[in-house]
């Protein structure tokens, strides 16, 4: 039995109540209800909070400080996914989320990465600030089919979102055009996306599993490629142990530095997408040479 099936037997048996037990009934919604969205991790809420603005409920399956690749359901969350007005994903990306999608939420789900341009199997494609606003304007369409009174507020927030994701490309554009190293040496292949958006070339140290140890070889490969070329900055990721990073910066002399694939945001963090896509930059402007 897989740990979804477990999930949907706990949640079958926890709602199971006799008639005679005083309050035990299913809720009916009002027919105001707000409508509902539960995001399967960060880059979503904030895409759904942006558009959905105040009349819009969104919830993110994956809590603050947890890697998203390892989420595990319980049993409230499955039930949530089956209730929700919309629930928003990319496929591939959590193998419970897509169990749960499978087999609750067929109809009201949405892979935000459907109508995007896809690089491989990489499915981070909220580092191009471009793709964000695709998504925005996907979010503004299925809510509105939900809310159809609230399409004409959906769509204006959704051409702001827009309009703030060209203010951050164009930022990335600028700060990113005259750098001494254009090679990205980064602890996992997360950054595709971004890379190809600012021409610069991605080096993983592993592929696209952050859990993947990379071999001896491999390694090795990628020290002689650092040495080679010069590069003087590693990047490891949130949520993800730097010592594999450290490894290759202690064989060549280079440092390490942060760079989050905003897959999720720290626990306690005060930030949002836009801030943190902003560290990145200053970041990687620092790492990479940029002027």
């Amino acid at each position: 039995m897989s740990r979804l099936q477990q999930a949907l037997l706990a949640a079958a048996v926890g709602g199971l109540c006799m008639a005679a037990l005083a309050g035990c009934r299913t809720p009916t919604p009002s027919a105001d209800a707000t409508p509902s969205v539960m995001a399967a991790f960060y880059p979503l809420q904030f895409a759904a909070q942006t558009v959905g603005g105040d009349t819009t409920s969104v919830a993110n399956l994956t809590p603050p400080g947890v890697e998203p690749h390892d989420l595990e359901l319980t049993a409230a969350q499955v039930a949530d996914i089956s209730q929700a007005d919309l629930v928003l994903y990319v496929k591939g990306f959590q193998a419970a989320v897509d169990e749960a999608i499978a087999q609750q939420a067929p109809d009201s789900a949405v892979d935000v990465s459907a109508d995007l341009a896809l690089l491989g199997n990489d499915p981070h494609v909220w580092l191009d600030p471009k793709n964000m606003s695709k998504i925005g304007t996907t979010v503004a369409t299925r809510l509105a089919e939900v809310e159809p009174d609230s399409a004409t507020a959906l769509a204006k927030n959704a051409s702001e979102l827009s309009a703030a994701m060209d203010a951050l490309d164009a930022e990335y554009r600028a700060g990113l055009a005259n750098c001494r190293s254009r090679d990205l040496v980064v602890s996992h292949e997360a950054f595709g996306y971004l890379a190809h958006a600012y021409g610069m070339n991605q080096i993983g140290i592993s592929g696209l599993s952050p859990d993947a140890e990379p071999s001896p070889a491999r390694l090795k490969e990628v020290a002689d490629l650092v040495k080679s070329k010069g590069i003087t900055t590693i990047y490891y990721e949130t949520f993800v142990d730097p010592k594999i990073a450290q490894t290759i910066a202690d064989e060549t002399g280079a440092k390490v530095a942060k760079l989050d694939p905003l897959e999720g945001l720290a626990a306690n963090a005060t930030g949002d997408y836009v801030s943190v896509m902003k560290d990145n930059l200053a970041t990687l402007k620092a790492g990479q040479g940029c002027t």
